[in-house]
């Protein structure tokens, strides 16, 4: 028996997505960005990610954070699996990270605040996280 948040996750494509991206926006306390940038890159986002679903280009989840923590240079993304975690993700910045890391599968060095895959202890391979 399936139940209906198994059936949901089915439709969802959730066991099939390539990344997932985690965007600072709409916070509660603003204090990387001005609420209003966070919203603006938070609206496109999903404009461009709904874009890549519908051309088939790449299978990406995102979700809207309150805060990811670091509080300063944003709106802050970070992109799973690689543990790519990013700064100034304004919109036209969004838009550089979708197509050249969700599409081309290239880290954003130049907005690179460092790159830190989940796994035991940190990396999954052990070895050490990478700073830019």
């Amino acid at each position: 028996m399936t139940s209906e948040s198994g059936s949901k996750a089915e439709r969802l494509g959730i066991g099939r997505l390539q990344r997932h991206v985690f965007l600072c926006a709409d916070q509660t306390l603003p204090l990387c960005c001005a609420k209003e940038v966070g919203l603006e890159s938070w609206k496109e986002l999903k404009r461009l990610t709904a874009e890549l679903e519908a051309g088939g280009r790449a299978r990406v989840f995102r979700t809207k954070a309150n805060c990811l923590r670091i509080c300063c240079d944003g709106p802050i993304a970070v992109v799973y699996p690689e543990g790519a975690w990013y700064r100034n993700c304004g919109p036209e910045n969004i838009a550089r990270i979708v197509e050249e890391h969700l599409v081309a599968g290239r880290v954003v060095t130049d907005l690179l605040v460092k790159l830190a895959p989940l796994g035991p202890g940190g990396r999954r391979d052990g070895a050490e996280e990478s700073n830019p």
